[in-house]
């Protein structure tokens, strides 16, 4: 199971809304000065993902909950994405070089592979998207942020 933590934006009638930071290794790289990945990272936008999840316990704004979503279905969703374009490309732009007997039928015919393969892609995890081993679930809950309160005054 691929776990993650997630912070609790809102939850209304059994649904949470949460969002999660997005990780990279920057932080923990001292090569920051020398690195093109680090000045990328801090062009684009420091953006959260935001998640609507089934909950039955009642949630705050605020707190931190553990998330995971089974390997099996993050594997699959990989294979779908990066092999269903790519084995489209292959097969159409074999097809046109079988009837056309050119090279600029074959890259016609490996970029209209590609882009149909996508498009078929984006529709079959449309359909899959929503079942149930492809949803993530709620791991652990952690205390609400105000549960916990520090008295600094001293009684003398």
């Amino acid at each position: 199971m691929m776990k993650e933590w997630a912070t609790v934006a809102s939850w209304d009638n059994g649904v949470a809304t949460l969002y999660t930071e997005a990780k990279t290794s920057c932080n923990s790289c001292n090569a920051r000065k020398g690195c093109g990945s680090h000045l990328l990272n801090k062009l684009g936008p420091e953006d959260a993902e935001v998640i609507k999840i089934a909950s039955k316990q009642p949630l705050k704004a605020g707190q931190r909950i553990e998330i995971g979503i089974r390997e099996s279905s993050l594997l699959g969703s990989a294979l779908l994405v990066y092999m269903t374009p790519l084995i489209g490309l292959f097969l159409v732009a074999g097809l046109f070089q079988a009837l056309f007997h050119s090279d600029l039928a074959s890259a016609s015919g490996a970029l209209l592979g590609g882009v149909g393969g996508f498009i078929l892609s984006k529709g079959i995890s449309a359909l899959i998207g929503d079942k149930e081993a492809f949803q993530p679930v709620i791991l652990s809950v952690a205390l609400p942020p105000d549960i916990l309160r520090v008295d600094a005054t001293r009684y003398e």
